[in-house]
């Protein structure tokens, strides 16, 4: 019965404030869409990819073991911190004429590799997608030239460079998902600030909250009667003929 009481309340409470509450659901949308379409720069991102392989020994048919394999995969995750240091991105910087430390290009790509793949994917994101291109392909080139002196191996070939395609696509904002989500908090916070104005709301309004709050039945009910639910009841009009007729009467009489 508890249940049921609460639930029908919750419905009361949407039900009185659902005008609240589509006002913030549609003002966070309009929100979103003018932020996402006007106000954010668009980004843009391209990726470079190269493998992680064994050194080339000269001896033709060489096959390659799970051994060997385990060995490059296991130095991926040391490549992967390679490439975002600062013994990389300053030459990054120095052969693009980039204007930023190597902290501010290294928050701009992103090193993934997938589970037990010797293939490295560097992903840049910028707002030029021209220079996301350039950044993505001169990290792999420099990361590949420079991978001897530091570790003296000479395992990575690169597979794919970053191309820039005629139409490019911003991968930021994205307008559907922003204003998706901007929906589901504006319903959230309205809901929330309905039910918050009803917990403040300690005004009486019917028989039920007197009981409530006094714990006493109600034994009445005064109805109030507004003005213009009173009619007023208009004076019976006598015929003009019937009145002249008992004139007439009254005057034979007096004669």
């Amino acid at each position: 019965m508890e249940e049921t009481i609460s639930l029908k309340e919750i419905f009361e409470v949407i039900k009185k404030r659902i005008g609240l509450i589509i006002a913030f659901v549609i003002g966070a949308a309009v929100i979103a869409a003018v932020l996402s379409f006007f106000v954010l720069t668009p980004t843009y991102e391209n990726s470079s990819q190269f493998l992680v392989n064994q050194e080339n020994t000269g001896q033709q048919g060489q096959q390659f073991t799970s051994t060997d394999i385990r060995t490059n995969v296991e130095l991926i995750n040391t490549y992967n911190v390679i490439i975002t240091s600062p013994v990389i991105l300053e030459d990054v910087a120095t052969e693009l004429d980039l204007d930023m430390s190597s902290t501010e290009l290294a928050n701009k790509i992103q090193v993934q590799s997938a589970e037990q793949s010797q293939v490295v994917t560097v992903t840049a994101t910028d707002e030029d997608p021209q220079l996301a291109m350039d950044i993505a392909n001169t990290t792999v080139q420099i990361f590949q030239d420079k991978i001897p002196e530091i570790m003296s191996v000479d395992n990575v070939t690169i597979l794919s460079e970053a191309e820039l395609s005629e139409n490019p696509s911003p991968v930021a904002p994205n307008p559907m998902l922003n204003i998706a989500i901007a929906i589901v908090l504006g319903g959230m916070i309205g809901v929330g600030l309905a039910f918050l104005l009803s917990y403040m709301d300690n005004t009486i309004k019917t028989e039920e909250d007197i009981e409530k709050l006094l714990e006493v039945p109600v034994l009445g009910v005064i109805t109030h009667i507004e003005d213009k639910d009173i009619r007023m009841e208009q004076p019976r009009q006598i015929p003009n003929k019937a009145r002249r007729r008992d004139f007439d009467g009254a005057q034979k009489e007096s004669v």
